[in-house]
């Protein structure tokens, strides 16, 4: 025979409260101390869990965060979902993550999914949004907001770091460290991140009067990055410093300098990356990078998302945050240069 199921009023029983006094303990909503610890200890004892189904039907609101990623090989991506996922999970929400390429097909049809699974929002990490999917988000009350990527003309709220500021950073870096001979392999092109970081590189060259040696598309991606190495060190006039759009890439550019090329770094080339990944500080690597300022990012993500929530009428927002560049042993450090 089958275990009768446990009930919200039976655990108002034996607390001896109301029901909606158990209802309000488990919703988050306001109880006092004394009947908080009476509903939970009765539900200990008796074994009973919240359906929360039920009470998303109810309430209206499942507590539900539906979060797209792109993809993890980054070694950005894993450290940035599990800070959303925690910062979220502190408010009382759930996460439920789906991985997506950056096919439209693939991230409308993820999207309707979620919408099935009644969220109150979602976060997109590196994925973009169709201008039609963005409207049927709207039109469901589901407020979106990009996390490392910009859109323009979506009309979603992006948080990203200060792209355009840090490229440039770099770009004045590597000049006071006397390199003119200079390189970059882009992040990728289609993206915002990519686009940005490069303009801000070009800008701070450019006030210098000096214009990049070459430019290749990374595409965010280990092997076109070590290829983009290979062909960058066969020129007649090789760079003696590289720009890399993000540390995942750098990693690779690193290896193929040292490894297949004997070179030395940063005596013979720098190398400086983008993003400050924990796998930047190993010493096997030692990597020079702007450092994308995840804490307050994540944080400004999760204000903005469920500000949108609690008032679907709050405008959206563009948030960009400076993030410093953290010296290693990767690049020439130019005498007296601070982060």
């Amino acid at each position: 025979m089958a275990e009768q199921r446990i009930t919200s009023l039976d655990v108002a029983r034996m607390a001896g409260v109301s029901q909606s006094a158990v209802s309000r303990v488990f919703s988050g909503a306001s109880a006092s101390p004394a009947t908080i610890a009476k509903v939970r200890a009765a539900a200990e004892q008796l074994g009973y869990r919240p359906n929360a189904m039920a009470r998303a039907m109810k309430s209206g609101k499942s507590r539900i965060i539906g979060l797209l990623v792109a993809y993890l090989e980054n070694q950005f991506y894993p450290v940035a979902l599990e800070r959303l996922s925690r910062a979220l999970q502190a408010q009382g929400y759930h996460i439920l993550v789906f991985m997506v390429s950056n096919a439209s097909d693939q991230i409308e049809s993820t999207v309707q999914e979620l919408m099935g699974y009644q969220v109150d929002g979602i976060v997109t990490a590196s994925v973009s949004m169709s201008f039609g999917l963005t409207e049927r988000c709207a039109a469901s009350g589901i407020p979106v907001v990009m996390f490392n990527r910009g859109q323009d003309g979506s009309g979603l709220s992006t948080v990203t770091s200060d792209n355009i500021g840090g490229g440039q950073k770099v770009a004045e870096f590597l000049l006071a460290g006397g390199h003119r001979r200079i390189a970059h392999i882009m992040g990728w092109q289609g993206s915002s991140t990519g686009r940005d970081r490069t303009l801000g590189f070009q800008r701070g060259l450019a006030a210098a009067g000096i214009t990049p040696l070459a430019e290749i598309d990374g595409m965010y991606t280990r092997e076109a990055a070590a290829t983009a190495a290979r062909v960058l060190m066969q020129r007649p006039d090789p760079p003696d410093a590289i720009f890399v759009g993000n540390d995942h890439m750098a990693f690779a550019v690193m290896d193929v300098l040292r490894s297949e090329l004997g070179l030395r770094i940063p005596q013979d080339v720098s190398v400086v990356g983008y993003d400050d990944v924990p796998l930047a500080a190993w010493p096997a690597y030692d990597l020079t990078s702007l450092r994308q300022p995840l804490n307050r990012m994540v944080e400004a993500t999760v204000d903005t998302l469920l500000g949108q929530i609690e008032n679907p009428d709050r405008p959206t927002q563009k948030i960009e945050i400076a993030g410093p560049l953290i010296l290693r042993s990767s690049a020439r450090i130019p005498e007296g240069w601070t982060s």
